[in-house]
């Protein structure tokens, strides 16, 4: 049974890691949004102008590529962060053997690292807001529930992503395929730089399976530049995912740490 004050144990510790290390990743989780922001928002979208309110809905490109750029930094930070991190856990320093040498259940450690990438990702997700507006990609304040979207979207990668590294017992090669052959082709074709419809027939069933698809189809609706008519399946998948990811990686934890 999990308890919440377990979770709480695991999450206070990596948030005590973090306060002393967070300048390692700061940069490079500002700076890669920031460098999408210019190479895309202002550098691409200066080029289509306006052709390109054709397919945004009428809104201006920077405006209706904000919320994707958040959703997708969330997505690759949680994917990044569960994978090597959580291998080095179990295998290198071995920080998870030492959680559970104290009463705290193995579901619980899981959960507490869930949570530190998720207020992680929101923390990073904030401050590269703050820069989007700053470049005017901000037209409403419901870019906040963007944020909000963002951060669910980049939880329901890193639990799926968990889970997997829960189950590796080799040094992490096979989480390059994970980047190059997931995260890559779902950060370029699932609708953050161009819309799905534009995409061949045969490959939009495959974005429609990409939890950033998800994400960002949610992203944009709160921000005002997105369609409502499938939020509550947006919101209903990255919830199921979350759920998923969660649950098997509260099992392999218990396996691998009880073994």
């Amino acid at each position: 049974m999990v308890r919440v004050h377990g979770v709480a144990r695991v999450l206070e510790a990596h948030l005590r890691w973090y306060r002393r290390n967070w300048r390692a990743t700061a940069i490079s989780s500002v700076l890669q949004p920031l460098l999408f922001l210019l190479a895309f928002g202002l550098g691409f979208g200066s080029l289509v102008g306006a052709r390109a309110q054709e397919a945004t809905g009428g809104a201006d490109y920077l405006v209706w590529l904000a919320p994707a750029l958040l959703a997708m930094s969330a997505v690759q930070t949680g994917a990044f962060e569960m994978s090597y991190p959580v291998l080095a856990g179990f295998k290198w320093r071995r920080t998870y053997e030492a959680m559970t040498a104290t009463p705290v259940e193995p579901g619980e450690v899981a959960l507490g690292q869930l949570a530190f990438v998720t207020a992680k990702s929101l923390l990073t997700g904030a401050v590269s807001l703050v820069v989007i507006a700053l470049f005017g990609g901000v037209r409403s304040v419901g870019v906040l529930g963007s944020l909000v979207a963002a951060v669910l979207t980049g939880a329901a990668v890193a639990a799926l992503v968990m889970a997997f590294a829960a189950t590796r017992q080799d040094e992490g090669t096979a989480f390059n395929a994970v980047f190059r052959f997931v995260v890559l082709p779902m950060t370029l074709f699932s609708g953050t730089f161009f819309p799905i419809a534009t995409l061949p027939g045969w490959v939009q069933p495959l974005a429609w399976v990409s939890p950033l698809w998800h994400g960002t189809e949610l992203a944009r609706w709160a921000a005002g530049v997105g369609a409502s008519d499938l939020v509550l399946l947006h919101l209903a998948y990255l919830l199921v995912l979350v759920g998923i990811g969660s649950g098997l990686s509260m099992r392999f934890f218990t396996r691998r740490l009880t073994a």
